[in-house]
């Protein structure tokens, strides 16, 4: 790969060890690609939760945050993905005291490199959204598809270790969606219906990325007539992300660089663009594969993605007045800052007098979900977000996609109607 003086001085370990080590795993990485050279990011989203660190995770953290302050503080600003814990609530999760602990011990290493603890999946929504063409470095599924699609902004997903290196140097392997050749569609679908709820846009979603599936695939949609919801795009994308592997779409008239079809087809896009249609009974057919839980329901669960200030209110309308069943949890996660403003105005007053467990600063799948579950007896499990009821199969869980005032019902009532 070509560096810059910069770079060479940081691979020389003139810049201290953290950031030569960090560099060099970076090269690693570009020549594996093919990249050239390295493009330099403005901010960094990091996603490094406690379950996924473990303590040889934490231990390695604690091991740069030893060395001084200026060969390991941040480079650009970087912010925190959602962690594993919350600790104002991990005694009634019946959580244990040790992960509890691990988590302490990773934000105080965190906090050493001058990381900010925002905890959250959806910084488009809530610290700062990236502008167009600008490039990022972000970890979160959900976080780079709305960067790329709806901001417009490049990057690739950089996992926990790839987003720590991208700190610590300020910069990436110049590959993927960091390159204009790689945001041409690939893919175009015509769709048929008009989503409505936040589970149709992330059924839509899924549906994309189970027809696409490649991380080099770009979909392009065509046929969405009214403009989306911000709340709308972000569970179409982490789903899309989640089923398809997919950092990038684009929605004709609507995302940034598809205000012109033409600006996101390439030259060849005649002979090589997969084209298809996705009808209202594709969508139907997708909520029948998961199926409806006949008997009681035992959690909901609204999270991954994080609920933004307006569907916290939403979520409360629904509630206020009603309590949910003695039999069955209800669960709704969202980022510290919206929780700070549910404080404020009294919607966090109303969700808690309706029984709802209210987290903040996490992610149900990132949580140990399998270990929470299991001491809190949970099995059937309903979620309005597509990306949770995907990933939380794996966890020993049986999921069901559902609309957000079903969702509520079901809380309330213990089992969902048919």
């Amino acid at each position: 790969m070509n560096l810059n003086q910069y770079e060479k001085a940081m691979l020389a370990g003139e810049l201290g060890y953290p950031r030569q080590s960090a560099l060099q795993q970076q090269i690693e990485v570009g020549r594996f690609f093919d990249a050239e050279d390295f493009v330099e990011v403005s901010q960094v989203h990091l996603m490094a939760d406690t379950e996924s660190l473990g303590e040889t995770g934490v231990e390695y953290l604690e091991r740069l945050a030893a060395h001084p302050a200026e060969e390991r503080s941040v480079m650009v600003p970087t912010i925190t993905d959602p962690r594993g814990i919350d600790l104002c609530q991990y005694r009634r999760l019946q959580q244990k005291q040790e992960w509890a602990e691990l988590e302490q011990r990773a934000i105080a290493a965190f906090e050493s490199f001058g990381i900010l603890m925002t905890n959250t999946c959806i910084n488009y929504q809530i610290v700062q959204a990236p502008v167009f063409g600008q490039h990022v470095a972000f970890g979160d599924t959900g976080s780079v598809i709305y960067a790329n699609s709806v901001c417009g902004a490049r990057t690739n997903f950089e996992g926990g270790p790839a987003a720590l290196t991208a700190a610590l140097t300020g910069r990436v392997p110049r590959y993927g969606c960091h390159l204009g050749q790689h945001r041409r569609a690939t893919h175009a679908f015509k769709v048929e219906l008009q989503p409505v709820d936040l589970a149709d846009w992330g059924a839509l979603g899924a549906v994309v990325g189970q027809r696409t599936g490649s991380y080099w695939s770009v979909p392009l949609l065509t046929g969405i007539k009214q403009v989306p919801t911000s709340d709308q795009l972000k569970h179409f994308g982490a789903a899309l992300a989640s089923y398809g592997s997919v950092p990038l779409f684009h929605i004709e008239g609507i995302t940034p660089e598809a205000r012109n079809i033409k600006d996101v087809l390439a030259a060849d896009a005649a002979s090589n663009l997969t084209v298809g249609s996705i009808k209202a009974v594709d969508i139907e057919n997708f909520y029948q594969t998961l199926g409806r839980h006949k008997g009681k329901v035992d959690v909901v669960v609204m999270a991954a993605p994080q609920l933004s200030l307006l569907e916290m209110r939403a979520v409360a309308e629904m509630i206020e007045g009603r309590r949910v069943h003695d039999d069955t949890d209800f669960v709704v996660a969202t980022a510290p800052e919206v929780k700070n403003a549910c404080d404020r105005m009294g919607i966090s007053r109303i969700l808690e007098n309706a029984g709802v467990i209210l987290l903040q600063g996490v992610c149900f799948y990132q949580m140990y979900a399998r270990e929470t579950g299991r001491a809190n007896g949970w099995k059937n499990l309903v979620s309005n977000s597509a990306k949770l009821v995907n990933i939380i199969q794996g966890y020993d869980y049986v999921p069901v996609l559902a609309t957000t005032e079903e969702c509520v019902d079901a809380a309330v009532q213990g089992f969902l109607k048919s």
